[in-house]
């Protein structure tokens, strides 16, 4: 783990444990993610997640969310609370406002997802609040390729079915979870190369291997579709094993 005082412990008050802990008692606020999703070309599923996954570091990676950046106040109120991330899709004159917004956009093969600072739960921007949290599902035209054995990968629980704004949200956190638990150079590394990453639903054997070794795990809080505790994603970085 690493050592950078700005970095949240994991532990017994992890932002991603289901039970309730001293977090819940800190105001609330989410993470906004808005996903591009045209009629006539919406992307594929797995580039969907894992565009999201780099989106949420970027923003962590990014100055303007450390020291004194103009959105360090609101990362660190965010990370004091229950972590939440919440994926809309937008698209045409929708997805065009919600460019306007301070943000970042990151482009893979086929999605567009735009993440923003972190906001009050309750005070999300009306040019974000109208967009809709349903309607996500998305498919892969064709299964995924094994992924780079040299990449990290974002690896699916394969008894779990969440739609792909639920699965962008939990490969999110688990990208957080494994910057948070790199050292600095490796964070420092990994940043520097564009956040590559591959996320992956794992068979049950490899799950079950998986879920043995001291990587990061995310479980859910259970607020939507899948149950509290549910063991989500877990953050397979070369540079944790």
């Amino acid at each position: 783990m690493s050592e950078d005082p700005a970095v949240p412990a994991t532990g017994q008050t992890s932002p991603f444990q289901d039970e309730r802990n001293a977090r819940d008692e800190a105001p609330q606020f989410v993470l906004p993610l808005v996903v591009r999703i045209e009629r006539d070309a919406p992307p594929a599923r797995t580039d969907a997640l894992e565009t999201a996954a780099r989106a949420v570091l970027t923003l962590l990676g990014d100055e303007r969310s450390t020291g004194d950046g103009e959105w360090s106040d609101a990362v660190r109120n965010w990370e004091d609370a229950r972590i939440r991330k919440v994926v809309r899709r937008a698209r045409g004159a929708e997805w065009r406002r919600a460019g306007t917004l301070d943000g970042i956009t990151l482009t893979g093969t086929s999605a567009e997802v735009r993440v923003f600072p972190p906001v009050p739960l309750d005070g999300w921007p009306k040019d974000l609040a109208k967009l809709q949290v349903s309607g996500t599902e998305l498919d892969d035209p064709e299964p995924p390729a094994a992924p780079d054995p040299a990449l990290p990968v974002l690896w699916l629980n394969p008894d779990l079915n969440m739609s792909a704004g639920k699965a962008m949200a939990q490969t999110g956190h688990a990208a957080q979870l494994a910057w948070w638990a790199l050292p600095a150079p490796a964070r420092a590394a990994w940043r520097t190369a564009g956040f590559p990453l591959a996320v992956r639903t794992a068979t049950p054997a490899h799950w079950h291997d998986l879920t043995r070794l001291d990587l990061p795990l995310v479980r859910d809080a259970g607020f939507t579709e899948i149950a509290p505790g549910s063991a989500t994603v877990i953050a397979d970085h070369p540079a944790l094993r």
